[in-house]
């Protein structure tokens, strides 16, 4: 038996962001400045828009990084192929853009991590076996419960966990989900 590269986008995506956080551990702070979605909107700076794009390659540490890509590696291999690849990157850098452009217009801290996505990949793969014309109730609950938690949790707690960029992600995929449904 030979292994296959089955997900290249998927396995990709784990390989970069696995190299980003043992770059940014062992390398000086500034590394990691290219990775982190910006705090305000500085136009004439590269890192801005590097930050915009990257901030899911980056990680505070293992656990983050391990926490995030076991679900992404467990539902981005079917959704990348239901989706495919080219739409999955689609989906994943306009997430990523999203939840980077409406952190610096809300928020006074950066940004690091792949949440966004791994909601996004969530709230979609509740889409896999839709029907025409029909909302999946797998679609419904999976938004309440995991868009509710972390609805909650943004309420309640003061931790440095962006709930907003879950929010955000997990929107991005249920629109995704709707906008590629309607299409077919």
């Amino acid at each position: 038996m030979k292994i296959s590269y089955n997900a290249p986008v998927i396995l990709s995506f784990a390989i970069i962001s696995t190299i980003v956080l043992g770059l940014s551990l062992s390398l000086p702070d500034n590394f990691g400045n290219w990775f982190v979605s910006p705090a305000t909107f500085h136009f004439q700076d590269l890192s801005f828009y590097t930050g915009i794009l990257f901030h899911p390659l980056a990680h505070a540490d293992w656990n983050h990084l391990l926490g995030n890509f076991s679900i992404i590696l467990l539902i981005g291999p079917i959704l990348e192929e239901k989706y495919g690849s080219r739409d999955l990157i689609f989906m994943i850098l306009v997430t990523a853009i999203i939840t980077g452009l409406l952190n610096a217009a809300l928020f006074d801290t950066g940004g690091i991590g792949a949440s966004g996505v791994v909601f996004m990949m969530i709230l979609l793969g509740s889409f896999v076996n839709v029907q025409s014309g029909k909302i999946p109730l797998t679609f419904i609950l999976v938004m309440l419960l995991f868009l509710g938690k972390e609805i909650y949790n943004g309420l309640v707690s003061d931790d440095n966990i962006s709930q907003f960029a879950h929010i955000l992600g997990g929107l991005c995929g249920g629109a995704f989900g709707f906008l590629i449904e309607r299409k077919k």
